[in-house]
């Protein structure tokens, strides 16, 4: 008797396995709609079905969400050093005012044109690393957006 309880759950399970993967398939094809039709052509039911077979067991779903978290933390941590870095500029950039002034109101008026063009030369020098900076994090923007359509 036990042997035909056994049958029985075995036989429940699949197939509540097999609703399980109806419903997955269902919603993939629901999914794939939303699609661009070029994407569409390329998903064929034999791959959407073997994705839903995937999916069956939650190692995907538990995987994701574990990138998602380190994604949330990384995004975090470099988000908290860009304002680090960006409040270490300012206090530099006014530093630099401040040498330059203090410079200016110390120089000979003779030499005051050489010290005004060297000012300027480490004026230009600090504004490109800016820029150089600002730059890569445009890039970094762009490759983000970039990714996120590739999802």
């Amino acid at each position: 008797m036990d042997r035909y309880a056994a049958a029985g759950d075995e036989a429940a399970d699949r197939a509540r396995q097999q609703e399980r993967h109806y419903q997955l398939l269902s919603a993939l094809q629901s999914l794939v709609k939303e699609l661009p039709s070029s994407f569409q052509q390329r998903l064929s039911y034999t791959t959407l079905s073997d994705l839903a077979l995937a999916l069956l067991d939650g190692t995907v779903f538990e995987i994701v969400q574990g990138l998602l978290e380190i994604q949330h933390l990384t995004e975090k941590s470099l988000y908290n050093q860009r304002l680090r870095l960006q409040n270490e500029h300012r206090v530099l950039r006014q530093t630099l005012r401040q040498k330059h002034l203090e410079a200016q109101q110390s120089c000979r008026p003779h030499n005051l044109p050489v010290l005004q063009a060297a000012q300027q030369r480490e004026l230009e020098e600090l504004t490109l690393q800016m820029n150089l900076l600002e730059l890569i994090r445009k890039l970094q923007q762009r490759g983000c957006q970039v990714g996120k359509a590739a999802l």
